[in-house]
C-alpha cells in the first residue's frame, strides 16, 4: 500500500494526483513591465477521482493569491508553510462536496512576484534592440508554480488556453498555437494575444515570451522568432528545420503539435534549448554562422516525441525524457550525416558523462540513472547523467537486441504505446520485456541494478567506432607528448567543427598543457579569432587551466555576455580555480549577477561559494 501511495505522489510537488487531476487550464494574463509582475487569473478544470471530495492542494511559489472560487462560488483557501525550493502549498476547501467522475472549475486570482523563479524580466539595455523590455519564462523543472498555481508535476497532463495583455508595441508568443490578437478593450495602449494548446502536456512546458519580436517563415510549419537584430541570421541558421522534422517523423511517427517554431532568446537564457511545444527556445550562442551546431535543434525536435508526447512521471525518471531524446537526436544525425557521425557524437557524450561523474563524485547518488529526489532540488541535480547514462543504456540494449533498425522499432512502438501519458522506469522496462518477448533471456542478463540504481559510470562501456575521433586523438597526443615545432595549420584544415570541439575536449581531460604549448597553439591555429561558442568555450578553459593570464578577461567576458549554464558555470569555475584570479572571478560574478537568470546566478553562487542570499 505504501508503494501505491508513493506512486501517486511526486517528491517535488505538494499536489497529490491520486485524488484529482487537472484536465485544462484557462489563463488570463496582464503583463506589467513597470512592476515586473503578471496580474493573472487561472481557471483549472479538475476531474475528481474519489468520492466525498472536498479539498485540493495546488503548488505555488511566491504568488500573491487574492481570491479562489469553485464553480463560481467563493472557496476558502490557506497558504501552507514555505519550503526552501518547493514553494508553498495552496490548500483550497470547496464549498460543496463532489463524487468520483465529477468536474469542478477552480478559479484563482493572483499576482506573480517580481522575483518569480520562472520569469526573467530584461531591461531594454539587456536586449539586442535596446529599446523595449523583454520577458521570458523557463518552467522546467518545478518553476511553473511561480507563474501559475497548478498541480506542478509531470505526472499531470492538460490542455490550455491563454489570453495575454501586453503593451501594443510588443508581441507575445507561447508554447501553443497562435489564436489571433486584438486591441485590449480595457486599455488602448495594449494588445491581447490569444493561444490554444489542444494537446495535453505537463505544466513545465507552459512558456511565455513578450518582447519586440519579429518572425520569418523557415518551412511549411515553422517560423523563427527573435528580435529583429537576429532574425535573418536565425532564419539562415535553422533553415534545415523541416528536413529534420521529416527525418524525425520517419523515425518516430507523426508530429502531433501542428506548428514547430523556434524562438532565439536574449543571451541570458540559461540553457542551449528548451523543448516548449510549438515553440522551441534556443540560445543565441548557436548563431555562429556555422550550421553544424544544429544538433541542439535535432535534440529539441526529438523532444516532441520523447518528453512532450511521452513524459517522465516524476523528475526521478528524467532519463526517460533525456536518454531517449539523445538517442533519437543521434538517429537523426545518422540519417542526415552517417553512422560514423552518430558513433562520434556518442563518444563525445561518454566523455561528458565522465566529466559529470567526476564533478559530482563517483559515489554521489545524483549520478544514479534513477536518483532519489526526496528533498532534492531538481535544479541542483541537473547534469549530463540522465542524457548520457540514459543514451549509453539504450545503445547497449540496441547492441544486444540486434542493431539500430531493430531497436528504433522498439523506441517508436514505446512512443505510440505511451503517447499522451506519463511513465515510470518500471513501466518502460516492462514494455521493453513485452516488445522483445523472444529475447527475454538476453534482457535478464543485463545488470539492471547497476545501470539504474548505482552511482558512477555505467557497468558496460560501449565500443564506439573511432573513425572520426582518431584524427582528434592523434592531434591531442601530438600536443601532449613532444613539443613539435612543425605543427602546421594543416591539422586544423582537415578537422570538421565537430572534430575540433572534440580535440579541445580531449585536451581538457588531460593535465594542463604547459603555457608555452597553449601560446604556440594560438600562433598556429588562431583560436582566439573563432566565434563558434562551443570551440571558444573549450579553448578559453584550456588557456585558463594552463594559467595564461591574458585569457582570464576573455573567459570572464564569455561567462557574462551570455548566460548559457553549460558555458557560464565551467568558465567561472576555471577562473576561480586559478588562485591568483579567484577574487576577480567572485568580483565579476557579483557585478553581473543582477543581470543573470535566477537559476544561473544561484548555481554560480554555489560554485564560487558566494553567500547566495537566495530568496526562496
Amino acid at each position: 500500500i505504501v508503494e501505491r501511495e508513493r506512486k501517486s505522489t511526486d517528491p517535488c510537488s505538494f499536489s497529490s494526483f491520486s485524488k484529482c487531476v487537472t484536465k485544462h487550464l484557462n489563463l488570463t494574463y496582464h503583463v506589467d513591465f513597470d512592476s515586473h509582475v503578471i496580474k493573472a487569473k487561472v481557471a483549472l478544470t479538475v476531474e475528481v477521482l474519489v468520492d466525498n471530495f472536498t479539498s485540493l492542494t495546488l503548488d505555488t511559489k511566491d504568488l500573491k493569491v487574492s481570491k479562489v472560487t469553485a464553480n463560481g462560488q467563493a472557496a476558502k483557501f490557506t497558504l501552507g508553510p514555505k519550503h526552501s525550493f518547493m514553494g508553498t502549498p495552496l490548500e483550497i476547501t470547496l464549498p460543496f462536496d463532489l463524487s468520483r467522475g465529477q468536474h469542478v472549475i477552480v478559479e484563482v486570482t493572483y499576482e506573480t512576484a517580481p522575483s518569480a523563479s520562472a520569469l526573467q524580466w530584461l531591461t531594454p539595455e539587456q536586449t539586442a534592440g535596446k529599446k523595449h523590455p523583454y520577458l521570458f519564462s523557463q518552467c522546467q523543472a518545478t518553476h511553473c508554480r511561480s507563474m501559475v498555481p497548478c498541480q506542478d508535476t509531470p505526472a499531470m497532463k492538460h490542455t490550455y488556453y491563454a489570453q495575454v495583455s501586453v503593451p501594443k508595441e510588443l508581441v507575445a508568443v507561447m508554447s501553443a498555437v497562435r489564436d489571433g490578437q486584438e486591441p485590449d478593450p480595457q486599455d488602448s495602449s495594449r494588445a491581447i494575444y490569444r493561444f490554444r494548446q489542444p494537446v495535453p502536456m505537463p505544466s513545465y512546458l507552459i512558456a511565455i515570451v513578450v518582447g519586440a519580436l519579429e518572425s520569418r517563415e523557415i518551412g511549411p510549419r515553422s517560423r523563427v522568432w527573435s528580435e529583429k537584430e537576429f532574425v535573418d541570421k536565425a532564419a539562415f541558421e535553422f533553415s534545415e528545420t523541416e528536413t529534420m522534422l521529416k527525418t524525425a517523423e520517419d523515425l518516430a511517427g507523426p508530429y502531433v503539435w501542428g506548428q514547430y517554431d523556434i524562438l532565439v532568446l536574449p543571451p541570458s537564457f540559461p540553457y542551449g534549448g528548451m523543448e516548449n511545444p510549438c515553440l522551441t527556445f534556443a540560445t543565441p550562442t548557436l548563431l555562429a554562422g556555422d550550421r553544424s551546431l544544429s544538433n541542439v535543434i535535432a535534440h529539441e525536435i526529438s523532444h516532441s516525441w520523447t518528453g512532450n508526447l511521452v513524459t517522465n512521471k516524476t523528475w526521478e525518471h528524467f532519463w526517460l525524457n533525456e536518454g531517449h531524446t539523445v538517442y533519437l537526436e543521434r538517429m537523426i544525425g545518422r540519417s542526415m550525416e552517417s553512422e560514423q557521425f552518430r558513433q562520434f557524437k556518442a563518444m563525445g557524450g561518454w566523455k561528458d558523462l565522465q566529466e559529470s561523474v567526476n564533478t559530482f563524485g563517483a559515489n554521489n547518488p545524483l549520478t544514479n540513472l534513477v536518483p532519489n529526489m526526496n528533498e532534492v532540488d531538481p535544479d541542483d541535480a541537473f547534469s549530463s547523467v540522465p542524457y548520457e547514462k540514459g543514451f549509453a543504456l539504450l545503445y547497449h540494449l540496441e547492441e544486444l537486441m540486434g542493431g539500430p533498425e531493430v531497436f528504433m522499432g522498439f523506441v517508436k512502438s514505446y512512443i505510440q504505446m505511451f503517447a499522451y501519458s506519463s511513465v515510470t522506469t518500471e513501466e518502460w522496462k516492462k514494455y521493453l520485456f513485452t516488445y522483445f518477448k523472444n529475447k527475454v533471456d538476453i534482457l535478464n542478463k543485463v545488470d539492471w541494478n547497476a545501470w539504474m540504481h548505482t552511482p558512477g559510470m555505467p557497468p558496460v562501456k560501449p565500443q564506439y567506432d573511432t573513425t572520426m575521433a582518431d584524427a582528434c586523438i592523434a592531434l591531442c597526443k601530438r600536443w601532449n607528448t613532444a613539443f613539435l615545432q612543425v605543427l602546421l595549420e594543416v591539422d586544423m584544415k582537415t578537422l570538421s567543427t565537430h572534430q575540433l570541439i572534440e580535440f579541445l575536449s580531449l585536451l581538457l581531460q588531460e593535465d594542463p598543457l604547459p603555457l608555452s604549448h597553449v601560446k604556440r597553439m594560438q600562433e598556429v591555429y588562431r583560436l582566439n579569432a573563432l566565434n563558434n561558442a562551443e570551440i571558444r568555450f573549450r579553448w578559453l578553459r584550456l588557456c585558463v587551466k594552463s594559467k595564461w593570464e591574458d585569457a582570464v578577461p576573455m573567459a570572464l567576458k564569455m561567462a557574462t555576455e551570455q548566460g548559457r549554464m553549460k558555458f557560464t558555470r565551467p568558465l567561472f569555475k576555471e577562473v576561480y580555480n586559478f588562485d591568483k584570479y579567484r577574487e576577480e572571478a567572485v568580483r565579476v560574478f557579483i557585478a553581473h549577477r543582477a543581470a543573470m537568470h535566477p537559476v544561473t546566478s544561484n548555481l554560480v553562487a554555489k560554485d564560487l561559494k558566494v553567500d547566495t542570499g537566495k530568496s526562496t
